[in-house]
């Protein structure tokens, strides 16, 4: 397993992280992902941990808590062998401040966190999502006091657009305060709007991606072809899940695997296998989330680090997944000499 630094920091993280949101599987949405249990979830993480994936990713609302639980009770007796990254923000209750970066609500988040992992320090914490009705300062300051306490040790974000990162990045570079470092973001073969500006703020700041859904909310599993049937078994099947995640036009979808299948047969890997390797190699990017409801799919994704693929073969993905570009985007590049692409 590839060792990687993560962002503007000494952490060095592997390549391929192990998601926890199949771990727990409550409720319409989590079921729909899996549904491991402390059994099943320790043979998993058994696995990954032999194989160097040592990272785990997990967040409050994945099954309601039951996957941070489930995963602290896995790792128990481990704790040194692994990287703890979960994240907090979204609503986990009915209060009025039960949801949100407050310092009310970041506190009760994080030490509740701690409680359901089973530990007394998190790796990596990430807001889950911007809050734009809480002061940057505000937030900032909330999570700088948690790292200092020791009980944090390396901050990040997820879902943040350009300007949502810069302004927190400016905030904590004025006071101060412990800057993010990593930035959780949707990043796939159909799906690459992180590069028209997330990826250059990312190399210009020191932000390391660590990439969620690398394979396009499951339609990059190699199940998914031009002309078959759907398949059987799949969280694309789940209405709440098909329509809450990233959409995706079936003919550019098919377009996209039609070469993932080309290159998946020059390489002798699969589908999947091409497309995650494809993520791995792009710039800023630091470590790739992979699920995995069972065994044979953790095996499998674990047959995306060892090789590389072929600047021609890149350049044919990339030619496949190339999309309209909105404004201001479609204007910077034509003025490549002045906006390169990152490298």
């Amino acid at each position: 397993m590839e060792y990687r630094k993560l962002g503007h920091s000494g952490f060095k993280v592997p390549a391929l992280s192990l998601g926890t949101g199949t771990f727990g599987g409550k409720g319409d949405f989590f079921g729909a992902w899996g549904a491991s249990d402390v059994k099943e979830a320790t043979r998993l993480v058994d696995i990954a941990i032999d194989a160097g994936m040592t990272m785990f990713d997990s967040a409050d609302v994945y099954s309601g808590g039951a996957a941070e639980e489930i995963l602290g009770a896995a790792i128990k007796g481990k704790r040194d062998k692994v990287i703890i990254s979960t994240k907090a923000t979204f609503r986990l209750g009915d209060g009025p401040n039960d949801v949100g970066s407050s310092r009310h609500h970041l506190t009760k988040s994080i030490e509740a966190a701690l409680r359901r992992l089973g530990t007394d320090y998190i790796d990596l914490f990430q807001l889950h999502g911007f809050d734009a009705l809480t002061p940057v300062e505000e937030v900032l300051q909330t999570l700088d006091g948690f790292v200092r306490a020791g009980k944090i040790r390396y901050l990040g974000v997820s879902n943040f657009s350009g300007w949502h990162l810069m302004k927190s990045l400016a905030a904590a570079e004025k006071y101060g305060l412990t800057r993010y470092v990593a930035h959780q973001a949707y990043y796939s073969l159909i799906g690459r709007d992180y590069e028209w500006e997330l990826m250059p703020l990312a190399l210009d700041q020191g932000v390391g991606a660590v990439v969620w859904s690398p394979l396009g909310w499951g339609r990059l599993t190699g199940k998914i072809r031009r002309g078959a049937p759907k398949p059987s078994v799949s969280r694309l099947n789940t209405a709440v899940v098909a329509n809450s995640g990233p959409q995706v036009d079936d003919e550019y979808l098919f377009k996209v695997v039609d070469a993932l299948e080309v290159v998946a047969q020059e390489t002798g890997k699969t589908v999947p296998q091409v497309a995650l390797n494809w993520v791995l190699q792009r710039p800023s990017v630091a470590n790739v989330i992979v699920g995995a409801r069972n065994e044979e799919q953790l095996r499998q994704n674990l047959g995306a680090v060892g090789w590389a693929l072929t600047k021609a073969q890149i350049a044919q993905l990339d030619a496949a997944s190339e999309r309209p570009k909105i404004y201001p985007y479609w204007h910077q590049a034509g003025f490549a000499e002045r906006n390169p692409f990152p490298t």
